[in-house]
Order: structure tokens, then sequence, then C-alpha cells
């Protein structure tokens, strides 16, 4: 990894000079879409294609991740508040641009299933949050897709457990 980014704190969700949020209903329940997030994040390649590995680090407290194309990011979960919340920073990447990077994921009950709440939140110069920006569009729908996959391997399992 060759650039360490700022370490925020779970308020840079409010502060940050950009946001990106996405929204979107599932019908597996806020507990499973919780596990499937924190707890087996082995998994994530599985349902969110841009990640190409995802692993724990630090006893838990961390994440390695590896995207298709290359990009990588050591991160620290900030929070892990089961059904609820969880987020993470990233504290270093090889990526040009991030100067600071926080994602939260944050669940509610909708119903019997879970209304799920992706927040991006990034600091860097100009250029950096333009092509964000300009962005916006492709990551809400790598976010729809990875969601929508989720709930379908989510909601086969609670069908058929064995």
């Amino acid at each position: 990894m060759a650039r360490r980014l700022q370490p925020v704190t779970l308020d840079f969700t409010a502060s940050a000079p950009l946001r990106l949020v996405f929204t979107r209903e599932m019908a597996a329940a806020p507990e499973a879409v919780y596990r499937a997030l924190a707890e087996e994040t082995t998994g994530w390649p599985r349902w969110f294609t841009a990640v190409a590995s995802c692993r724990p680090a630090g006893d838990g407290r961390g994440r390695e991740v590896r995207l298709r194309g290359g990009t990588r990011f050591r991160e620290t979960v900030l929070a892990a508040e089961a059904p609820r919340r969880y987020a993470y920073r990233v504290d270093e990447t090889n990526a040009p641009g991030p100067r600071a990077l926080l994602e939260e994921w944050r669940l509610s009950p909708a119903g019997t299933g879970t209304r799920v709440r992706w927040t991006v939140a990034a600091d860097g110069p100009v250029p950096f949050r333009l092509l964000l920006q300009v962005g916006r569009a492709g990551v809400g729908r790598a976010f729809r897709d990875a969601v929508t996959r989720l709930d379908r391997r989510l909601t086969a399992v609670e069908r058929d457990p064995g």
C-alpha cells in the first residue's frame, strides 16, 4: 500500500466534502444482512462484483479489500453494531486521489425485510471529488446490483436452510 489516508471518525459521514448516499429495500431480515456485511466478509465477492477479495484483518477490527482492477484498501472497522450499522474507514490504499474515505451501511426494518442505506463519505482534491460525482450513477448501479444479488442469496438460504 502506498498511501495513508486521514484517520476520520464516524462523524465524517455528516461532514465530508462529498457524500454519496444510496438506499434500497431487501426481503432478507436485518440480522441476515448484517451477518453478510460484517461477519461473513470473505463472501463479499460472491454478491458485490466490484470486490475481488475481502478478508478480515487485525483480529476482526480491520479488513483488507481488493477490487477488480487492482485497487487495494486496508480498512479499520469503526462500527459493528448488529443488526443496524457497519462502518469502516480506509487507512491505506494504492488508489490516487482520496485524502479520506469512510463507508457506512445502515440497516433498518422495512416490513419483514430490510432498508439498506450505504453512505460513501470522501475527501480529496477537486478532480477526485468531481470524478466521484460524475461516477455517482455507476456507483449507485453497483450498489443496487450488489444488494439485489445479496438479497437473492439470503432469501434462498431462508427458503432452504439445509
